[in-house]
């Protein structure tokens, strides 16, 4: 098939190298990497498939190329494509530029075994560093705002800079908790706070998600089992708890997305927190740290195994607190198993 692909993971995906200047053209059986001479060296060192063509004017050697083979349709996704790119791509005649939206996504949505062992291996990086953050906290933590707590998150997560961040984590305290995207303020921890932190590190690429909560006191953790000071917390924890349990232990393959969404909602609803889950329970999760499937009550999606994803219930009580508890799972063998 001929397609032409601008974003960086959907390249790295096809022929094992990528950066913030290239497009990867498949044109009746033969690819190339367009790049510029910043990346020369590393990109005819890493390409795993295709002829590398380097020059600054990425947009017209691209089409000089189309111009030579005169193909009669290439795929593309719009989603990767600014308005002013695609205006020149369109422009040569006798092609037909067949829009295809996720065209990347939909070919990555099952991983093949050594993706999931890149995953896992993320997960795993994420984990110990979640453990790290919380003994950071406890020892350090009390008095210091979030910014700072965020920037030695960051640290930490990153093993002090070996690795990639899968995002900008989230790091947030008291009633800054019940922001789902919560931003860093100058509110400073205290004795008795909540404390959410939602991260994730990438290995060879591919991402890890994690989020978290616990109280600030003698005990400092984040394990899944937590206790609060506060019932409606600890009600509130609870409940996020069964729906994130409910929803590992009841997804099978063959399933919809919006159905494990529903395993996870209707545990809120009937606490009487449905108003409070303002967000869908998960997303698939590979080098793209958002990327199919979408869990959520109006995905129609089919669960098959190799899926990989979230599982991510939460409440929010607005000027209160909120809580959210988020691992990925992995499609095996018809369930989900925990990564």
């Amino acid at each position: 098939m001929n397609c032409i692909l601008k974003n960086e993971n959907a390249i790295y995906y096809v022929c094992g190298y990528s950066n913030d200047n290239c497009i990867f053209l498949s044109i009746e059986g033969d690819s190339y990497l367009f790049t510029d001479g910043r990346y020369a060296i590393e990109a005819r060192e890493g390409i795993s498939k295709g002829e590398v063509v380097i020059d600054r004017d990425l947009m017209t050697q691209v089409s000089e190329m189309i111009k030579r083979y005169q193909p009669k349709s290439i795929v593309f996704d719009p989603k990767e494509w600014s308005v002013y790119d695609f205006d020149k791509l369109s422009k040569i005649e006798g092609v037909v530029f067949e829009a295809q939206e996720d065209f990347s996504h939909k070919q990555r949505i099952i991983k093949t075994p050594q993706e999931i062992k890149l995953l896992k291996r993320a997960v795993t990086l994420g984990l110990d560093a979640f453990d790290g953050f919380a003994d950071f906290v406890a020892g350090q933590g009390i008095g210091m705002d979030e910014y700072r707590l965020k920037y030695h998150a960051q640290s930490i997560l990153s093993y002090q800079g070996v690795y990639a961040l899968s995002f900008d984590p989230i790091v947030a305290l008291a009633h800054n908790t019940a922001k789902p995207h919560a931003q860093s303020t100058p509110q400073k921890l205290q004795e008795g706070d909540l404390l959410l932190i939602d991260g994730g590190v990438k290995y060879h690429r591919y991402c890890s998600d994690r989020t978290r909560v616990m109280e600030v006191g003698a005990k400092m953790d984040l394990a899944l089992a937590q206790n609060f000071s506060s019932p409606k917390m600890q009600r509130v924890y609870d409940t996020v708890l069964k729906a994130h349990d409910t929803a590992i232990a009841g997804a099978k393959s063959g399933m919809k997305a919006n159905e494990i969404d529903a395993l996870a909602r209707d545990v809120i609803v009937r606490a009487g927190f449905g108003d409070y889950f303002v967000h869908g329970t998960g997303h698939g999760v590979g080098l793209d740290i958002h990327e199919m499937p979408y869990i959520t009550q109006k995905s129609e999606t089919i669960i098959e195994d190799g899926m990989v994803f979230t599982i991510e219930p939460g409440i929010y009580i607005p000027n209160e607190f909120g809580v959210r508890i988020e691992d990925m799972v992995v499609m095996i063998n018809g369930r989900a198993d925990i990564l």
